[in-house]
């Protein structure tokens, strides 16, 4: 019984410490040491104040919540740059009366991702989502807030996808 003991600990250290199994449930399977996210400069048609901000900011909390990288302000191992290129609010579904019975809101940007250890893998590519909200309301307050949390969390993501993760 003292023996099994000691084998399942033996056992257990082994298959711990001996085999490094790269895996995520994010698809990460390669993570750089350093990532820089320069400022994504808003040149839509339709500028929203503050989403240049929002936006860079939050691709930032994507890369740190998601990935062991650093994030460091100069010299990354990865870059992200690029400016967000669409800002628009349009009318979708349509009532009985000829009215728009909601509105979309669709953000652009376009990104430059640049790995400074593997050039193969720098990519240039546009990405896109969008939120729908009820044409009777504004968009501002909350209705606003939820939406911008909707798209950049589906832009950061997509983006994360494209550049660091194999699917």
């Amino acid at each position: 019984m003292k023996n099994l003991k000691y084998i399942l600990v033996a056992f257990i250290c082994v298959f711990s410490f001996g085999c490094k199994v790269n895996y995520s449930f994010t698809g990460i399977t390669e993570t750089p040491e350093t990532f820089q996210v320069n400022f994504f400069q808003n040149n839509a048609d339709l500028v929203e104040p503050g989403l240049d901000r929002l936006f860079t900011n939050a691709l930032q909390d994507r890369i740190v919540n998601q990935t062991s990288a650093q994030l460091v302000t100069t010299g990354g191992e990865v870059i992200y740059e690029g400016e967000i290129v669409e800002y628009r609010i349009s009318p979708m579904t349509a009532t009985a009366e000829i009215k728009a019975a909601q509105n979309r809101l669709t953000i652009s940007v376009n990104v430059r991702y640049i790995n400074t250890k593997d050039p193969e893998k720098d990519m240039e590519q546009r990405f896109s989502f969008f939120s729908d909200y009820p044409a009777n309301a504004q968009l501002n307050g909350s209705i606003k807030d939820i939406a911008f949390d909707e798209i950049l969390e589906r832009l950061t993501q997509d983006i994360l996808n494209a550049t660091l993760a194999d699917w």
